[in-house]
């Protein structure tokens, strides 16, 4: 099942190291077959307010996800970006294509299987 990178980069600067980022990435996505499907500005907002931009960043699943963040590849570049853009990065897992709404509202309603309302669905991950 695929999953997702998802970033929301809420301070967006041109600096070289940013550029430098931008030009390395893609090397470091292509082991993990990692492609970008959104990438930036411009959005649209039509609910709420969104400050920033966001990138979406498609694996074939969470475990290549995760190897390509923890890869040494990966993190010899991060700092290029962290240290000029402020924001937060998800690693999430896609719903199948038979993914039904009304059954994880049932699931929800009974209170069996997950996201029962107790806990909220994420798991903390230490940073570099």
């Amino acid at each position: 099942m695929s999953a997702y990178g998802f970033a929301h980069l809420r301070s967006r600067r041109d600096h070289p190291d940013v550029i430098a980022y931008l030009e390395r990435i893609q090397a470091t996505l292509d082991p993990f077959d990692g492609r970008f499907v959104v990438h930036g500005p411009p959005t649209e907002v039509v609910e709420g307010t969104w400050p920033g931009s966001m990138v979406l960043i498609e694996f074939p699943g969470l475990a290549e996800a995760r190897a390509w963040y923890d890869s040494p590849a990966y993190r010899a570049i991060l700092h290029l970006r962290t240290d000029h853009i402020e924001g937060d990065l998800l690693l999430i897992e896609g719903v199948g294509p038979g993914y039904d709404p009304a059954e994880r509202a049932r699931t929800l309603r009974t209170g069996t299987g997950t996201g029962t309302g107790t806990g909220t669905g994420t798991v903390a991950r230490p940073t570099a």
